[in-house]
């Protein structure tokens, strides 16, 4: 039940940098994200109907936030969102694929303008809202009973709400009532799943059932909640796998897989007995999830699945190709209807966060950055860039990472300023995250969520803030109140190191937080108790938390591969959180300056637009089975012949042409054969020019137009000149290990003593020269380009001695708080000077061993610089702990040729003088063979076979492009499937030919998981008869750990080690596991088989009895990570006493591993 507090009085906050706080009474009462209100139908223009039309902003919505201390000069960082999100208009579009009708919608008719009327409700009439909710629909049922269903129309629908109904949710409604499915495609938080509510207030009315799937438990619990509140406990259930609740109900939430493993089990059969044929709707909710690499299929297999009687509802946020989306349902299941709403319900402004101010990010029009965020208006003075060369920078060092960002930095050479210098800029105006959180509260911006893409970032920005109080005197009392209720309801469920920030109206929220404490954090900030949430970008998926702002912390992300660029589609997923429904006129989405990225790659990535939908349909081996699965050898075929149940099973042929109705062949179909033609076009063109840059080509046409004398003594010439050029090269090489050779003394002899200043050089990828200070550390043996560095490994040993003539490799930390990883190539010069090594309190360690501690202890991922033939130069990013020794390093400019060691030995002298010999005698001979006779007829005829290479360049690019394009648009899945099946046949799971089912198909048809066949090869194992109940949890916990992690920075933690027959068990699964990994191997499947035992003690101490607390204490892992670990295993156990042929005592010890496993604090509804 809501409450509402009563109006406070202004009073003064107890964080000296905030002003006094306000409590806002606007008069309006929410209601979760709704607001009581009417809305008046007002007359204006037709407005005409454009799917994702960007509009300009207001000038009156840019406004400036700036403090009145501030200097505008300061105002110089790059912003980024888009105008996109500003303003929006509606439009719909209908397909059908299977029938001539074709709906169309325009805008002809009057729009309705939402009027606000604010009223004050006291907390007893919020209460009454919520049971008149509940008694208008159960009054809806009646009236159905009583007079039939050709009462149920739009009017009687939305005469359940207290508000006016948005025209793209009544047109969705509508579509709906006329028997076609829908796909809805709308902004975050715009009110999609209203558009489900009314579905199933209809199909319930009619005494039918709703199917509701979300992507996420957390998603489908939150869903469970807000139906029971709409239609009764009794007519709502809940199926999550684990968590069976009322599972026969009229409207069943669930997650995605458990739906798609329903239709598996009634593929190709005829009953009408069938669960799936008593639903008459399927919502799926967040159908953008398509798009996702590691579960995009099943949204694909549902809708291929899905009996064509079943109405669809699809609802998916903005993407850039709805209608292909729609199309390819209304092709494959039938008459589909389109409606797109590209219009916020609450209007979003771009904000850009510098040090000293918060500024629109885009100007006036919305159409450009606004110059005051631009680079020229930062930096207006080029006077300005030999200083700033020297300052100390944090360099974009990941080739990766620049290679996604080579787009963005097109922006950056449209100026003169160095790499070097902006990134100095840039560093110069980042904003603390205190800044930040300032000009927020100044401006009347919060509650804020804040993305920031780590969980130790969310956590230390908390701990940051811990002594800002964000909250009134009243709003503490009230959230110190409800702490106690949580510390007493769930003790265990307590996170310690966060109630100091909660009680100041601070929290993070990531995967790290166990469930309880995240729903704790979600219902504190849903009630205005939370002013400011940290969160990672997983709560932007769907979880209903809007706030007033959201802060996107970086345009960068650390992934596998480094950092990686974010999506348009993820940038505007996470901003649409920003902006209250019935609470807020305008929504806030704030970019923040680093040290990467500022305005003018903000905008860059916003005005890129959105990203389409693209298919990642897969097959897998419980598709494969229960495609082709006839008759079964077991017991279990009599008892589905009882049922009238039949599965004749499907030829290869009649498979083939299922599997290749996916999203992605739908879409490749209309594009194969324009590509296909472009790709023809383009390897004519090449063979063509290819025949005018042959040796014979270019010598035919030298010979045509230079006389035969002056020809040959060219070609005299050039052969001469190569000759020269490759001793210059020899020499130069040679001076360059004289020059390495005389760093490696040096090199050894400060491997004791004081750490010395150092100057490296390089040269990017784009041929811009840098150098760089730094502190030496110490020697290293391993070669990077030779052991291919694990990036998530970071144990470097160092090396006491390095004999052989390969380059050694030294370690040092940069002036920028970057640590570089080098040979002796890149060194420019050594100084005398530098720090001592010498301890700075009694007792403390060296700082070279503090150093190497740090270097060590770091979760480092090392991105290579540059390379070459004498050894590559590595880089990665240091910590804050490092920083302050970094700060110590001096500038290059501060260090004087005095310091400089100059240990040239008289052979690098000799070397450098035979070097510069031969350069000049190449220079010479260059001279000589452009005064040569015919030398500029020659020189036109290279010229033209340069261009020409350089066109064939550019053509094999664009060729490459399309061949990789086209692969992807190639009929997907066939191919695996074959794959698959072979791997199914060898294992004797199903015979293909004949489609007779095994035991062992049996039980992998029926399981979900990753790899269904190992897992069924797992759990039909014999070797588990002999386990107990908490010993064979540990065994299935070993199957489902994949993403599961130790946390570097509790390296001093640990975890439980499994018993002795664990362990045993888990050996013996290992050579089963090596064989089915051979047999796959062989046909080319690679899925996963899991079997890791590293967290294996961890469950079988919590299936015997252990509690939280106690496991907790010193654990190496986060609550979240053991949580989610133990799910899993609750998942994976309680499927057992469900499956086939599985032995009845395994079934019966999973049963009770999996009660005495699902207790607080992880339980699902504790």
């Amino acid at each position: 039940m809501l409450s509402v507090a009563p109006a406070c009085s202004p009073l003064s906050l107890r964080r000296l940098f905030l002003p006094p706080f306000t409590c806002r009474s606007d008069g309006c009462l929410s209601l979760g994200s709704r607001r009581i209100g009417r809305r008046l139908p007002v007359a204006r223009p037709p407005l005409s109907v454009t799917l994702f039309s960007i509009r300009p902003s207001s000038g009156r919505e840019q406004q400036f936030f700036e403090l009145e201390d501030e200097d505008e000069a300061e105002e110089d960082e790059e912003d980024d969102e888009d105008v996109a999100a500003e303003e929006y208009v509606n439009g719909v579009l209908a397909t059908g694929a299977f029938s001539e009708d074709v709906y169309e919608y325009t805008e002809s008719e009057e729009e309705e303008v939402e009027v606000r009327v604010e009223v004050q409700h006291s907390a007893g009439s919020l209460t009454q809202y919520n049971h008149h909710t509940w008694q208008r629909v159960e009054r809806l049922i009646t009236e159905v009973r009583e007079f039939g269903e050709e009462i149920i129309d739009f009017d009687e629908l939305a005469g359940v709400y207290d508000f006016p109904i948005d025209k793209f949710q009544r047109l969705a409604i509508q579509a709906f009532l006329r028997g076609s499915s829908v796909v809805v495609s709308a902004p975050t938080s715009s009110g999609k799943t209203l558009i489900a509510e009314a579905s199933a207030m209809a199909t319930v009315a009619k005494g039918r059932r709703l199917f509701y799937t979300t992507p996420l438990k957390a998603l489908s619990n939150q869903k469970y909640r807000d139906f029971r509140k709409s239609f009764g406990e009794n007519r709502v259930g809940l199926l999550t796998g684990d968590s069976s609740i009322n599972k026969d109900a009229s409207i069943l939430i669930m997650t995605t897989e458990i739906l798609r493993n329903m239709m598996y089990q009634s593929v190709g059969m005829v009953s009408s007995g069938s669960k799936l044929f008593d639903v008459d709707v399927v919502v799926l909710d967040e159908v953008h999830y398509l798009s996702d690499i590691s579960r995009g299929t099943v949204w694909e297999e549902i809708a291929i699945y899905c009996p064509k009687e079943v109405q669809l509802i699809c609802l998916s946020a903005t993407v850039a190709n709805p209608d292909e989306l729609a199309g390819w349902i209304g092709q494959i299941h039938g008459k589909t209807e389109l409606v797109v709403s590209t219009k916020r319900p609450v209007p979003l402004q771009w904000y850009f966060s510098l040090k000293n101010s918060l500024l629109p990010l885009l100007d006036e029009k919305g159409t450009k950055i606004n110059r005051k965020l631009s680079i020229d208006n930062l930096h207006p003075s080029s006077s300005k860039e030999d200083s700033c060369s020297e300052n100390r920078t944090r360099k974009y060092k990941l080739n990766k990472t620049e290679q996604s960002l080579s787009r963005i930095s097109r922006i950056s050479r449209k100026t003169s300023l160095s790499k070097n210098v902006m990134t100095s800029l840039r560093r110069s105006q980042v904003p603390q995250i205190r800044d930040t959180l300032k000009h927020l509260r100044v401006n009347n911006m919060l509650p804020a969520i804040w993305f920031i893409f780590s969980r130790r970032g969310c956590d230390a920005a908390v701990q940051y803030l811990e002594d800002c109080m964000l909250l009134d005197d009243c709003e503490a009392s009230e959230v110190e109140l409800e702490l106690r209720k949580f510390r007493v309801q769930y003790p265990d469920a307590i996170r310690e190191c966060a109630v100091k920030g909660l009680l100041q109206g601070i929290a993070a929220h990531h995967a790290g937080c166990l469930p309880l404490w995240k729903s704790f954090v979600e219902e504190l900030f849903q009630r205005g108790l939370v002013k400011a949430v940290f969160a990672t970008e997983t709560l932007a998926a769907g979880i209903n938390m809007p706030a007033r702002t959201a802060v996107i912390s970086s345009l960068t992300k650390r992934g596998d591969s480094g950092r990686t660029l974010i999506s348009s589609n993820e940038l505007l997923q996470m901003a649409g959180r920003a902006g209250r429904r019935g609470i807020d006129e305008v929504g806030y989405a704030v970019l923040v300056q680093t040290p990467y990225e500022g305005a003018e790659e903000s905008c860059e990535l916003l005005f890129t637009g959105l990203e389409p939908l693209v298919s990642q349909f897969t097959a897998s081996y419980g598709m494969v089975l229960n495609l082709l699965a006839g008759t079964r050898v077991t017991r279990m075929a009599s008892r589905s012949a009882n049922l009238n149940s039949f599965s004749t099973g499907r030829t290869l042929e009649e498979a083939r042409k299922l599997v290749e109705r996916s999203f992605g062949n739908y879409v490749g179909s209309n594009v194969m054969l324009a590509a296909k033609e472009e790709l023809t076009r383009i390897r004519k063109e090449i063979e063509l020019i290819s025949q005018e840059v042959t040796e014979e080509a270019i010598e035919r046409k030298c010979q045509e137009q230079l006389l035969e004398a002056e020809y040959a003594e060219i070609l005299n010439l050039q052969e001469e000149l190569r000759g020269e050029k490759r001793l210059r090269t020899e020499l130069r090489q040679k001076m360059e290990l004289k020059r390495m050779a005389a760093w490696k003394p040096l090199l050894d002899e400060f491997e004791t003593g004081q750490l010395p200043f150092i100057c490296l050089q390089y040269k990017d990828s784009d041929s811009v020269q840098h150098v760089v200070s730094g502190v030496y550390v110490g020697k290293f043996h391993l070669d990077p380009d030779d052991s291919n560095i694990d990036r998530s490994k970071n144990k470097l040993a160092y090396a006491e001695e390095q004999n052989g003539s390969n380059p050694s490799y030294g370690v040092a930390l940069g002036s920028d708080n970057s640590w570089y990883l080098f040979s002796e190539k890149w060194i420019k010069m050594i100084y005398k000077i530098g720090l001592p090594d010498v301890s700075l309190a009694y007792g403390e360690a060296l700082p070279r061993e503090i150093l190497k501690g740090l270097l060590t202890e770091e979760e480092i991922a090392w991105g290579k610089l540059s390379e070459s033939e004498f050894g590559s130069l590595w880089s990665a990013e240091g910590s804050l702990e490092t920083w302050s020794w970094s700060l110590n390093v001096p500038v290059l400019s501060s260090l004087s040729e005095d310091d400089e060691v100059q240990n040239w030995s008289e052979e690098y002298q000799d070397a450098i003088n035979c070097y510069r010999e031969q350069r000049t005698r190449v220079s010479r001979l260059k001279k000589k063979l452009t005064n040569t006779k015919g030398f500029k007829e020659f020189k036109s005829v290279l010229d033209m076979v340069n261009f020409n290479n350089e066109k064939i360049r550019r053509l094999e690019t664009k060729s490459h492009r399309l061949t990789k394009r086209i692969e992807q648009i190639e009929p997907s899945g066939w191919k695996e499937f074959l794959q698959i099946s072979k791997v199914i046949q060898e294992t004797r799971a199903l015979d293909v030919n004949t489609h007779v089912m095994y035991p062992l198909g049996e039980t992998a048809s029926a399981i979900r998981g990753e790899n269904e066949l190992w897992l069924a090869m797992v759990l039909r194992n014999k070797v588990l008869l002999d386990l107990k109940p908490a010993q064979l949890a540990p065994i299935l916990g070993s199957l489902v750990s994949e993403g599961i992690k130790i946390r570097p920075w509790k390296s001093n933690c640990y975890v439980y080690e499994p018993s002795s027959i664990v362990i045993k068990v888990v050996d013996i699964l290992e050579e089963q596991r090596t064989s089915l990994l051979q047999i796959q191997d062989k046909h080319g499947v690679k899925i996963s088989c899991g079997l890791d035992s590293q967290f294996s003690g961890m469950v079988e101490a919590w299936a015997s009895g252990l509690t939280w607390r106690e496991i907790m204490m010193d654990c190496a892992m986060d609550e979240g990570d053991l949580a989610r670990l133990f799910r899993r295993t609750i998942d994976l156990l309680a499927q057992i006493p469900k499956l086939p042929d599985i032995d009845p005592v395994v079934q019966s010890n999973a049963l009770a591993a999996a009660n005495v496993m699902d207790r607080p604090p992880i339980s699902e509804f504790a």
